[in-house]
């Protein structure tokens, strides 16, 4: 190697650090579970873990998968008594936040499934983020009316 080639790569060296964290998304997704559903049923829902391991706000703005004719952000909330679910456009991801998708919240709401979600399997599951682009996620399938993922039968922590 000559030594101007030996220079240069010394001096990139200091870089390295920060060239790999932007190699990282800034979003990390932990634990992405589903609840099995029964035969007939044709909605289901995905939660989920997100952390923003970035300096800047993102949003989670779109989500999509094979396993459903569609895939749509809702909250679920009471109201007086009254549980109430809606479509939401994005969900806001400020820098250092973490953001539980769970029961009961946040989640990524199912419509048209192709086939019934069964305990044990998995499938795929697109995020898109405003600024952090899309990531894919593989989505563990929990038993019917769980409320948690299923973390004693292999399910990612």
């Amino acid at each position: 190697m000559s030594r101007l080639a030996a220079l240069l790569l010394f001096a990139l060296i200091p870089a390295l650090p920060a060239w790999a964290q932007n190699l990282a998304p800034a979003v990390e997704i932990q634990q992405a579970w589903a609840r099995a559903t029964p035969g007939g049923a044709k909605t289901g829902a995905v939660y989920m873990t997100l952390i923003n391991r970035g300096a800047d706000e993102d949003e989670l703005v779109a989500v999509a998968t094979p396993v459903a004719g569609e895939a749509h952000l809702h909250l679920m909330s009471m109201d007086n008594g009254v549980m109430r679910m809606r479509p939401v456009p994005a969900i806001d991801l400020a820098p250092g936040a973490t953001v539980t998708l769970g029961p009961g919240g946040y989640h990524v709401m199912l419509t048209g499934l192709r086939q019934p979600l069964k305990d044990g399997d998995s499938f795929p599951l697109t995020l898109t983020f405003a600024k952090s682009g899309t990531q894919k996620v593989e989505v563990k399938v929990a038993k019917i009316g769980a409320m948690a993922p299923d973390t004693m039968g292999g399910m990612q922590k």
